[in-house]
């Protein structure tokens, strides 16, 4: 049974996909046409809102990821379809309404069956649940997991990466670790089906990918700072030569004029939005212990540049300046809800408006941090090229207490792959970190991994 689904793999998650994209247009077109009798028939309103779902459902998968069974969890899956359906509901069902008005006149606007449309989402949310589940369950039924070579330097880096691998058991599982120095090394990647390196220096890395690629083995890898560059150059040929092209330059004055008017506009409107959320946060610091509303503290931003940055006072008064840690008896009952919300950096709009942050750059480090972590690693200084940001891929795909290296990594391919579409789509990416319960987890002691790492003189002498 097995083989006969492996053989048809990939038109059984063509079609699971296909029907499932489907059943959210049905549902949604099945709800909207109880009370619109144009959806009912065929003509232009079912014409242009079928359209319209299709290419705003199809953006937005793309900004928030597709039905990827057996590559994420299945929590991650159910998020992206949710939030994708959502937004792409929400425009159909304007654009449905703006075709209802008979006259010019924007007083003859109306926003109706509010009713209908939360009931097509709740349908939806439904079939997103059961398909994303049931697809993970067949999916590893058929798949084992893979059996995995990890290769790295050091107990510390072993340390840092196996609780990751061990997050994904039914993908991966754990057969051997190897100092990269090890003798057996190549002849234990020939057993394995995917190979993990970490911690890697770039000259052994490059022959051990090498020899992977030749034996057609899966390979995870974590980059360094001539993948990021390397990544984001374009093929260029040079008479009859090959070439990678990297041009290493700053924001181009139409990119500085356009993120400058693009976060003035969006810094208003969402102040405006926000302002329940301001007067709640300022209402509840001040109940707690009469104290001050707004925290200011000393960033960087472009260039090394140095500003105070505003946040809602989580902590207690004139305590210690220093990163939270988990348990940490410095943050106030409001505090807590404050920073899980990520609504104790609403303040940080006053900022973008001074032009001290933009909505999406590098996360404003404090002072501190940026000493310490540019001595342990000087290319920590290279994410100073761009203005810090509200919100960018360490804020959103990273933690609070993600590593200083894989923060500057992260931080890096946003600089090197800077545009202003890439832009709009961190944005809209920014909502899922409301939904990740570890985006704002705290400094802590990381636990011993269960496994040993032995170098490879001592393995020799074994």
């Amino acid at each position: 049974m097995k083989k006969r689904l492996k053989r048809c793999e990939s038109l059984l998650w063509l079609l699971t996909r296909t029907i499932l994209y489907v059943l959210m247009l049905a549902i949604f077109l099945g709800c909207m046409a109880q009370n619109t009798r144009s959806l009912r028939a065929l003509s232009r309103s079912l014409g242009i809102t079928l359209t319209t779902f299709i290419i705003v459902g199809l953006l937005f998968l793309n900004v928030y990821g597709k039905y990827d069974i057996g590559r994420r969890k299945s929590k991650p899956i159910i998020y992206s379809l949710v939030l994708a359906v959502a937004f792409t509901d929400i425009i159909t069902y304007l654009q449905l309404m703006i075709m209802r008005v008979n006259t010019p006149s924007i007083f003859d606007f109306r926003l109706e069956n509010l009713g209908l449309l939360a009931l097509a989402f709740v349908l939806q949310v439904i079939v997103i649940i059961v398909f994303v589940y049931g697809g993970n369950h067949l999916f590893f039924k058929i798949h084992p997991p893979e059996r995995c070579l990890v290769i790295t330097s050091s107990q510390k880096n072993l340390d840092k990466i196996i609780p990751v691998i061990e997050r994904y058991q039914k993908q991966y599982k754990i057969s051997r670790i190897l100092d990269y120095h090890s003798s057996k090394l190549f002849q234990e990647i020939d057993k394995a089906d995917t190979v993990f390196l970490f911690a890697v220096p770039s000259i052994e890395r490059s022959a051990i990918i090498r020899h992977c690629y030749s034996k057609k083995k899966n390979i995870y890898f974590n980059p360094e700072i001539e993948d990021v560059v390397e990544m984001n150059s374009t093929y260029y040929i040079l008479e009859d030569v090959p070439l990678l092209n990297a041009n290493v330059k700053s924001l181009t004055m139409e990119q500085r004029i356009a993120k400058r008017l693009m976060d003035l506009i969006l810094a208003v409107l969402l102040g405006i939005l926000s302002c329940p959320f301001w007067i709640g946060a300022a209402i509840a610091i001040k109940m707690h212990d009469g104290g001050k509303i707004l925290f200011k503290q000393k960033r960087a931003t472009l260039n090394g540049r140095v500003f105070e940055v505003y946040k809602f006072r989580t902590m207690k008064e004139n305590v210690e300046n220093r990163s939270a840690s988990v348990g940490d008896s410095r943050i106030t009952k409001p505090g807590h809800f404050l920073r899980k919300t990520r609504i104790d950096e609403l303040p940080q709009l006053l900022n973008i408006l001074k032009g001290d942050m933009t909505f999406v750059g590098p996360r404003p480090e404090m002072l501190e941090n940026v000493s310490s972590y540019t001595k342990q690693l000087p290319e920590f200084k290279y994410r100073l090229r761009m203005k810090a940001g509200l919100t960018g891929y360490a804020q959103i795909f990273g933690k609070y207490n993600t590593s200083p290296k894989d923060k500057l990594i992260m931080d890096m391919m946003y600089i090197e792959r800077f545009s202003i579409l890439k832009d709009i789509q961190l944005m809209f990416q920014t909502v899922i970190v409301l939904l990740k319960k570890d985006s704002t987890e705290a400094f802590s002691t990381k636990k011993e991994s269960k496994y040993t790492f032995v170098p490879a003189s001592e393995e020799e002498e074994n």
